[in-house]
């Protein structure tokens, strides 16, 4: 009996204890009698890792991008359907359109963290395909909704629904990939929310056709018919997703120790916690870093929700008809698709994050200029495509830099859930800055998202600078130890309880 089952023992844990010991429990399942009963790992060559990588990815990574870009049509839809009759059938005079939208970020900021604590005891292949079961539902009933106050409870069910997916598929991803294989696979699963902005404006369009039919407005429709996609990719989820390296059936003995001995050695030089305790809770909330990556995550997301939110809106107040703001969305979002999977490859080849969350960062604040500057609209149109361009292609950088940097399976699970948390608060101001009386030009909300990004263009630099003295200094003292012939000698769990602060982890920049 391992000490864990004795401790758990109902005659000698009472109260949180129980708690605490049901978590270790839980995690001390046949994963880990597995992975200690797994042959030595095989030495590959060069070309037999990437076959690996890209088996392992066959499976994680397009079933992921899939339920992403649904999991965006459903929460973004609303701004679609709002130029085919929502807010007159509903009756969203005033805030109320705005309120809905805030609503939606309120349930799910709260629900990320949990979700997260979750995801290793409940299994992600059972756990995330659930999920997305869930607010596929409830994104078609949307559709089926007669009155504000339903609207508004419909909207608060898909916020706790959708809050654990995406967190989970990073956290899920981080225990799967060695930290500078990170990024590109982010930028992969990205795309799919990039993609989501294309195809909701061709899908939009092509049910404003429908308007009529069954009795339904164009909005009823957007939301049945991309709800019901939702459930029929998550129904497929259930037969392809997978759990975690010491489970996957997918590969065999030997793969699986190989990807486990990668992982290990990506961490070598600290070691990573993987059972939980409550301390790891406390340890992400104030932990500087954490902060910083969330308040990064602020300046990036806070002009992705408005700009996912409102830009059919935005263009329509161009002049432009409904069906015709609705295609006009969809180039914008093919280009940053594209930019966000090349950007994501290169931050992972030059190992660096920072440089690209900057630059995307710079590009977007030049289209908020052009959009509130008196130009002409082809001009402004044009700015339109630096801010989705921008925000969209620095984001995966965003997600993987505070991955890289938060040591510990459950350390990085609270950090990944908290940054998404921070992020969709940036969507409760998004849904507040963009107000129906401030249209045609929003300028009120253009410099809101001005202000946000502004916050990011001093945090990324001065964490980069940060990161990069902490390394410099580690690097010298190592240099020093070598000199004198001496070194420290730490046993594996001391190294596991210092995290990032051992003195053999590098930080990325």
């Amino acid at each position: 009996m391992s000490p864990h089952t004795a401790h758990a023992s109902p005659t000698t844990s009472k109260g949180p204890d129980i708690v605490v010991e049901t978590l270790d429990t839980l995690t001390e399942t046949s994963e880990d009698w597995q992975a200690d009963t797994l042959p030595p790992p095989p030495i590959l060559s060069a070309e037999e890792e990437r076959r690996l990588w890209r088996k392992i990815d066959k499976r994680l990574i397009p079933i992921s991008t899939v339920l992403y870009l649904v999991s965006y049509l459903d929460r973004g839809s609303i701004g679609n359907a709002k130029l085919q009759g929502l807010v007159t059938q509903l009756d969203l005079t005033g805030g109320r359109y705005n309120i809905a939208l805030t609503m939606f970020y309120l349930f799910y900021c709260v629900c990320t963290i949990p979700s997260n604590l979750l995801l290793k005891k409940f299994k992600p292949s059972r756990w995330i395909p659930g999920l997305a079961l869930a607010w596929g539902i409830v994104a078609t009933l949307m559709g089926l909704v007669k009155t504000y106050p339903q609207f508004v409870g419909v909207r608060i069910c898909l916020g706790v629904a959708e809050a654990g997916f995406s967190p989970g598929i990073y956290y899920l991803l981080s225990l799967w990939y060695p930290r500078h294989m990170l990024s590109w696979r982010f930028g992969l699963f990205w795309a799919g929310g990039t993609c989501s902005g294309a195809f909701s404006g061709l899908i939009a369009y092509g049910i404003s056709f429908m308007s009529g039919t069954a009795g339904l407005l164009g909005w009823s429709w957007i939301f049945i018919v991309e709800g019901l996609l939702t459930v029929i990719a998550a129904i497929i989820a259930f037969f392809v997703f997978v759990d975690l390296p010491e489970t996957a059936e997918f590969l065999t003995p030997e793969e699986r120790s190989y990807v486990i001995h990668r992982l290990k050695e990506d961490n070598s030089s600290v070691g990573e916690e993987e059972h939980f305790e409550w301390r790891h809770i406390p340890a992400a909330i104030f932990d500087w870093k954490i902060i910083s990556g969330c308040l990064i995550d602020v300046a990036t997301t806070g002009p992705i929700y408005g700009i996912s939110l409102f830009l059919p809106s935005i263009i329509n107040g161009f002049g432009y008809n409904p069906a015709i703001s609705q295609l006009l969305s969809v180039p914008p979002y093919v280009i940053a698709t594209a930019t966000a999977v090349i950007c994501s490859h290169y931050s992972d080849v030059t190992k660096m994050r920072s440089p690209f969350i900057f630059a995307g960062l710079c590009i977007t604040f030049l289209g908020f200029c052009i959009n509130i500057s008196d130009v002409s609209i082809r001009a402004k149109y044009a700015g339109l495509y630096f801010v989705v361009i921008g925000v969209y292609s620095s984001t995966p950088m965003v997600l993987s830099w505070l991955g890289n940097n938060a040591v510990g399976h459950y350390k990085r699970g609270v950090g990944l859930g908290m940054q998404v948390m921070f992020g969709n608060i940036a969507g409760i101001i998004a849904s507040n800055i963009y107000r129906v009386e401030d249209a045609p030009r929003y300028i009120r909300g253009h410099i809101a998202e001005l202000c946000l990004i502004s916050m990011g263009l001093v945090v990324v630099p001065t964490t980069a600078l940060i990161y990069a003295r902490r390394n410099a200094r580690r690097d010298a003292e190592e240099r020093e130890m070598e000199e004198k012939g001496s070194s420290v000698q730490l046993t594996e769990e001391e190294l596991k309880q210092m995290g990032d602060r051992a003195p053999g982890f590098r930080y990325t920049l």
